[in-house]
């Protein structure tokens, strides 16, 4: 990553990542593989998604002291979904940042919400190892906090499936079909899913689960559809 744009996403995190955390948080799996099996952003993926929802969840909390137990579920939810953090990303232009492979290059990566909301969450344990617990729960909260002011618009991100099948028939789209394939060992399966409307594919996502595979792209559908 060239030091003019590595120091322009570091002003914008407002926190200090050492250089090799950062570009490992922006390398996507499909960049990895096709340069020799490097090492990509899934294990700061799986840290980042833990700091994430633990301090989203103290917030809620304090902040929220007449909420039940379930409104505050709900709440974080929608503020840790794929919806809610892809937005995040696209508001500090964290796309045009990232290391894919050329297939993904082709087929609109750095704008899909699944490939975005993973690499936020691959900062955010980039920063944890970097800078430590406080910076890490202060770059979630300042991340977060315009959309803490509105989390009724990411209702979509509670049932994407649904969500997209309720907008496909007020635009007269008809019902989403989905196609799945899976590739790699049994013991670590990958599965791609595009979503259809008609014939026309609307959107792809990927996941560990066929089902994820399928949120991850109907999650895309519903924001390409609807402008979010």
């Amino acid at each position: 990553m060239p030091n003019d744009a590595r120091e322009e996403l570091v002003e914008l995190l407002a926190v200090d990542v050492s250089p090799e955390l950062l570009e490992l948080a922006l390398t996507h799996r499909s960049f990895a593989y096709e340069n020799g099996g490097l090492a990509h952003n899934e294990r700061l993926e799986f840290l980042g998604d833990s700091i994430l929802g633990q301090a989203v969840t103290v917030k809620l909390y304090n902040d929220n002291p007449g909420l039940d137990e379930g409104e505050l579920a709900k709440r974080r939810a929608s503020l840790v979904s794929s919806v809610a953090l892809a937005e995040v990303a696209r508001a500090i232009g964290l796309g045009r940042h990232l290391r894919l492979g050329r297939g993904e290059e082709l087929t609109g990566g750095r704008d899909k919400s699944s490939i975005l909301a993973d690499t936020v969450e691959a900062v955010i344990g980039a920063t944890y190892l970097s800078a430590g617990p406080d910076a890490a729960t202060g770059l979630v909260l300042r991340l977060v906090a315009p959309l803490m002011l509105d989390p009724s618009r990411f209702g979509a991100a509670m049932d994407p499936k649904t969500s997209l099948q309720e907008l496909s028939a007020r635009l007269g789209r008809g019902l989403p079909r989905y196609e799945v394939t899976d590739s790699g060992p049994d013991h670590s399966k990958r599965f791609h899913a595009a979503v259809l409307l008609g014939t026309d594919v609307v959107a792809e996502g990927d996941g560990t689960s066929k089902k994820q595979a399928e949120m991850a792209a109907a999650l895309d559908a519903w924001t390409e559809l609807s402008g979010a």
